[in-house]
């Protein structure tokens, strides 16, 4: 089972972006649509990195299978950090990328310090609990209004000096080739033939889990995260 690994959503944009990058590889890609109804991960980290972990090793025990997630959002120095773990429920459970930006918008009023960047930790978990992680980050700034149409979350908000727009202002494609998920995934293709050589290793001698999996290790290639 080490040739297929699970994408921990059902977002066809993600499972087709991920399909793209790894087709010259011998490995085939899934996603949760691919199964029936299974029980939710419970994502309550302090971190993207707990989260993205927790994510994928649910789905992993639950499969059997590698299961690779992501965890992502939004850092405001001025915010102390936030909206962070709770990007995309920053103004609440139910809430809308309008209202979140709305938020944001209104807790940076005044502020002269509009520095932020994007974060997306990779995790991925095999079902014993060993796992890998990629990181990416992309700085920019807030801005006082929303400028753009295209894009999500606070793309209308963050903008990327390097491009002189905001990442609502530009394509998908020229969004993903500095956006933080698109430098972890850079990351994660570039090293991909060490993680199906990891993935071997480790589906071949899987063993229970333990409770704990708050430790991990480090190799000179990525992160080695183990029960």
């Amino acid at each position: 089972m080490d040739n297929i690994i699970v994408l921990a959503t059902s977002n066809k944009n993600k499972l087709k972006e991920i399909k793209e990058l790894l087709k010259d590889f011998p490995v085939e890609i899934k996603s949760l649509a691919d199964f029936g109804p299974m029980p939710e991960a419970v994502e309550d980290g302090a971190t993207f990195d707990d989260n993205a972990y927790k994510k994928a090793l649910h789905y992993a025990k639950v499969l059997g299978v590698p299961c690779l997630a992501d965890d992502s959002g939004l850092a405001v120095d001025a915010l102390d950090g936030r909206p962070g773990v709770y990007s995309a429920r920053y103004a609440g459970p139910k809430a809308t990328d309008w209202d979140n930006c709305e938020k944001l918008l209104g807790e940076m009023a005044g502020e002269t310090d509009r520095a932020a960047h994007f974060v997306c930790v990779l995790s991925l978990a095999t079902p014993a609990g060993p796992a890998l992680t990629w990181e990416g980050r992309c700085d920019g700034e807030i801005l006082t209004e929303r400028r753009g149409e295209a894009g999500f979350g606070y793309d209308p908000v963050f903008f990327y000096p390097e491009f002189g727009k905001t990442f609502a202002e530009v394509s998908m494609a020229e969004k993903s080739k500095v956006s933080h998920r698109g430098r972890a995934l850079a990351e994660f293709v570039a090293e991909f033939p060490k993680v199906q050589t990891w993935l071997r290793q480790r589906m071949a001698e899987i063993k229970p889990p333990k409770p704990d999996h708050s430790e991990f290790e480090h190799n000179d290639w990525s992160q080695e995260r183990m029960c």
